[in-house]
């Protein structure tokens, strides 16, 4: 007699995939960076003002423009930071989050991949955000400057249409090569530092996905931004508060810069740009992570 056949196996249970989550906004980067420039605008204004003019010391040079101006002088060139803003930092973080799809970056990935996202992502945004920075820097470095030789801009728009008519299209990328080196070397320094603390912070018992860690982070790439960055920033400033006929020659200005400050001119403005990219950076990765937060709750993800 034969024996009885096996019963059939069961099917495995099946389990449920996570779903796939959507990407975020495009414009969240550029959103929280203008919320953040417009809190620290005195500190990046004041930075501005001590790179390209001769103002010494920040605490003198933030009581000269209260003096002069009042407390609303502090806010000189707000539009202009918003301009800045929604075009060089809207661009930069939605290509760094490109760059990072394109070189299957992850959050775990070594920094050396992250920093060429940023590298890439810098050097989109540098040149799409150039006339943004123009406009910035101009509206920020003109009461600084005696009156005889201010630009008198109204607003940021203003500043855009009468550079081309007065000027021509091509003070629209004064400055560009040094604005994107800077451009380059913050994005890199920067964005993907953060990223970088951020997992490792996240794979040590004390931190988890939360406020602290996210401040920690952006601390420490605030800090590294700062220094990397500082010779391109006094370059840049220098460059597009120029005017006139071969003003615009980067090696005119090194050579300019070294015979009237020695080579440290390179670190002129360190302290304020620090105190001002600090909170600055802090400011921005706390906003776009409640943004992100804020998007993942309206998809009932949260």
């Amino acid at each position: 007699m034969s024996a009885p056949a096996a019963a059939p196996a069961a099917p495995p249970p099946l389990v449920a995939s996570k779903p796939k989550k959507q990407p975020y906004p495009f414009y969240l980067g550029g959103l929280a960076a203008t919320i953040a420039a417009s809190i620290t605008h005195p500190l990046d204004l004041t930075k501005v003002r001590l790179q390209a003019s001769g103002d010494k010391r920040m605490i003198e040079s933030i009581k000269k423009t209260v003096r002069t101006a009042g407390a609303r002088g502090l806010f000189d060139g707000i539009t202009g930071t918003w301009m800045r803003q929604m075009s060089y930092s809207l661009c930069r973080f939605w290509a760094y989050d490109e760059s990072k799809k394109l070189l299957g970056a992850t959050p775990q990935s070594p920094a050396w991949v992250l920093a060429t996202a940023g590298v890439m992502a810098g050097s989109i945004a540098g040149v799409v955000g150039n006339p943004g920075e123009v406009v910035m820097v101009r509206l920020q470095g003109d009461f600084a400057k005696p009156p005889e030789k201010r630009f008198n801009y109204k607003h940021c728009f203003d500043a855009l249409f009468r550079m081309v008519r007065e000027e021509g299209p091509s003070s629209l990328v004064r400055g560009v090569g040094p604005n994107v080196f800077r451009s380059i070397l913050m994005n890199s320094s920067q964005l993907a530092s953060y990223d970088f603390f951020k997992a490792e912070l996240l794979k040590t018992k004390y931190f988890d996905d939360n406020i602290a860690c996210h401040f920690t982070a952006s601390f420490a790439a605030g800090t590294v931004a700062t220094t990397v960055c500082s010779p391109a920033d006094v370059l840049k400033s220098r460059i597009m508060n120029a005017s006139g006929p071969g003003s615009s020659s980067t090696l005119g200005v090194i050579r300019s810069s070294l015979a009237a400050d020695g080579p440290m001119f390179m670190f002129k403005g360190w302290l304020p740009a620090w105190s001002r990219l600090q909170p600055t950076t802090i400011l921005i990765f706390l906003t776009l992570e409640q943004l992100k937060n804020v998007v993942d709750w309206k998809r009932g993800s949260l």
